[in-house]
């Protein structure tokens, strides 16, 4: 019976070795598209190293930009291309960032789903954990505990790193109460990545299907998903990320805040008005970023524009202190 024992304990730690490195794979599979899987969610106890395994699509992602060279180009793809990334940086940084993570406004429960969903697209993960991390980023703005900081860390880091670690990966659940009341969104969060997979698939049966019906577009199912999904994409997550790495090192300070933000002109127009850093950074509750008249903040007048017609209201206004105070 000793004996007996004795195998089968080998035996098991035998094939736990065996089964180490596959399992770690199937949990990889799993968080690709469900980001509950893992039970991990603590982000002060996980690992800051780069998980390959759960990054591959990403990798991926940036791969497949170098099919324009076996699909052309046309300009309807282009076209296609441009729309999509002016819709999805307008859901970024109108809902993502001032709706979700600062509530500079308010909408209606349908409206905050549909944006959430057409966020989700830019494979920027869900709203809740884009929320919850940048709620974190304002309260420890440029030191050890902001995971993204050029300043404790580096440019290449504050860029695109933190974005594939375990840390930042997880979401801290406890800063996003609001948002985990509605379970659409969290529904959304969770499966955040068959969002732009639909989106991806769809764009590939819409080129299909415009390569046979107007041929004079001169474009294809290949043609359409690489420049309408991957191109697009890529674009809008680097210019999206630059205002966390350049836009706390490049530009001016006209504020004296308690993290090295800055406002930089370039940003603004790249990100539809992210750029006014330093600003955002001195009164982050604000729906406005660009404080004076020339200060061009595209998410501001679109989201006047919404305002406009209800579908948004109560934005919040820079208070007259500061106005007075910029000049504005």
């Amino acid at each position: 019976m000793l004996r007996w024992a004795v195998r089968n304990h080998l035996v098991q730690k035998q094939m736990n070795k065996t089964d180490g490195p596959a399992l770690q794979i199937l949990q990889a599979l799993r968080q690709w598209f469900d980001t509950q899987s893992s039970a991990a969610t603590d982000p002060t106890t996980l690992s800051d190293r780069i998980d390959w395994l759960r990054v591959l699509p990403f990798v991926g992602m940036h791969l497949a930009c170098l099919g324009v060279f076996w699909v052309g180009v046309s300009w309807f793809a282009v076209a296609v291309a441009v729309a999509l990334y002016a819709l999805r940086m307008f859901a970024i940084t109108g809902f993502y960032h001032r709706y979700f993570s600062h509530k500079a406004f308010k909408t209606s429960r349908l409206m905050q789903a549909l944006f959430g969903m057409i966020g989700a697209t830019s494979v920027q993960r869900g709203p809740i954990w884009w929320a919850a991390h940048h709620r974190n980023h304002h309260r420890h703005s440029d030191t050890e505990c902001d995971v993204h900081s050029p300043v404790t860390r580096n440019l290449l880091w504050s860029h695109m790193g933190w974005f594939l670690t375990p840390r930042g990966f997880a979401t801290d659940v406890s800063v996003v109460k609001d948002l985990r009341r509605y379970p659409e969104l969290v529904l959304i969060d969770r499966f955040d990545t068959l969002v732009p997979v639909a989106l991806a698939t769809g764009l590939f049966f819409l080129g299909g299907w415009l390569e046979k019906a107007h041929p004079e577009l001169g474009t294809s199912a290949g043609q359409l998903l690489i420049w309408g999904f991957f191109v697009s994409t890529t674009l809008l997550f680097h210019a999206t990320v630059t205002i966390n790495s350049l836009a706390h090192r490049f530009g001016s300070r006209r504020f004296d805040t308690r993290d090295n933000s800055r406002n930089n002109l370039w940003l603004a127009l790249l990100t539809f008005g992210e750029g006014w850093h330093n600003n955002h950074h001195h009164f982050p509750g604000s729906a406005r970023q660009g404080f004076r008249w020339w200060e061009i903040d595209l998410t501001y007048y679109l989201l006047r524009l919404m305002a406009m017609l209800g579908l948004v209201w109560d934005l919040k206004p820079v208070p007259a202190q500061l106005r007075r105070r910029v000049g504005a």
